[in-house]
């Protein structure tokens, strides 16, 4: 892949609509997924398996990919927490898995209750089922920078959790700023300790927005050789440490960026931006998009 090339990891109808108050149909959810692939998107996910019990938003994924149209060059992805999660997925026919986990053991006890090496030692015969069934796997390691529980994480934790999971067989990797605190120089601390562990190409950044730095931190990604990038269309998923707070880097406004920094997606920003307007109608939401608030001010009748 080019240097001028950026994969985007369109992560709203997971990330995204777990946090949203408003549970959406399932049919729905895959026509987004649709709209999304149709705009270009490379890499989308698609929802998680796990229990509605405790993810209500994310019930009945199974229904959403095999309403999905499939289509070359998009893949299916699904984040998995345990072996059931996992041989729904594969039933499904996904293109690739997700785990997650992160760099602080109080984050981790409060969202899977287990410590981080207890997620790393579930995580080994997952990733062993996933690569036999020729399955790329993804982790998510969060809490790069900060934990609303332990507060500041260093980056000697970040590494060592990227490297266990280096050696179990983990395809690449996704270093999230779970809630948003994150500045240019932590962002550059954080690769320092993790680049020399493993390639540029190999590594995505997951920035929120909570403190309005996320675009900030993609730019230091950028200089530090990083092409890939999760966000979530129409800023989809609030931060839910932070009351009011925007959460995810919204799509719009990260292909903004990217097309003036002379950076190629092959995603059409106008296509995303429609079915970002589609997503706020249906929840009843105003966007956080600050792309998509001008566009929406700019063709307003005056």
């Amino acid at each position: 892949m080019s240097r001028d090339h950026v994969t985007l990891i369109e992560v709203g109808l997971r990330d995204g609509l777990q946090n949203e108050a408003t549970p959406v149909s399932a049919q729905q959810r895959a026509h987004w997924f649709n709209q999304l692939a149709a705009a270009g998107l490379p890499r989308i996910e698609a929802g998680s398996f796990v229990s509605p019990r405790w993810v209500p938003q994310m019930a009945d994924t199974d229904q959403v990919i095999a309403a999905i149209e499939r289509r070359g060059g998009t893949q299916v992805e699904v984040l998995v927490p345990n072996q059931r999660g996992l041989e729904s997925a594969l039933a499904a026919g996904v293109d690739r898995i997700a785990l997650f986990t992160a760099a602080s053991d109080a984050f981790t006890q409060k969202n899977i209750n287990c410590t981080v090496s207890e997620s790393i030692a579930r995580f080994r015969p997952l990733v062993s089922a996933a690569r036999e069934a020729g399955i790329p796997v993804r982790g998510y390691v969060s809490t790069i920078v900060g934990c609303p529980y332990a507060g500041a994480i260093t980056p000697k934790a970040v590494a060592g959790v990227c490297e266990q999971l280096l050696a179990m067989g983990i395809d690449d990797i996704s270093l999230g700023d779970t809630i948003g605190v994150a500045r240019p120089l932590e962002i550059d601390r954080v690769l320092d300790a993790v680049l020399p562990l493993m390639p540029a190409e190999r590594l995505a950044l997951h920035c929120h927005d909570t403190y309005g730095q996320a675009l900030a931190n993609v730019l230091q990604g950028l200089q530090r050789g990083i092409r890939s990038f999760d966000s979530a269309v129409a800023g989809l998923g609030g931060c839910p440490y932070a009351k009011g707070a925007s959460g995810n880097l919204a799509t719009e406004d990260l292909l903004y960026l990217l097309a003036g920094q002379g950076l190629h997606t092959g995603v059409d920003p106008q296509a995303v931006q429609a079915v970002g307007e589609d997503i706020c109608r249906v929840l009843k939401r105003n966007t956080p998009s600050k792309v998509a608030q001008a566009v929406q001010a700019a063709n307003r009748p005056t």
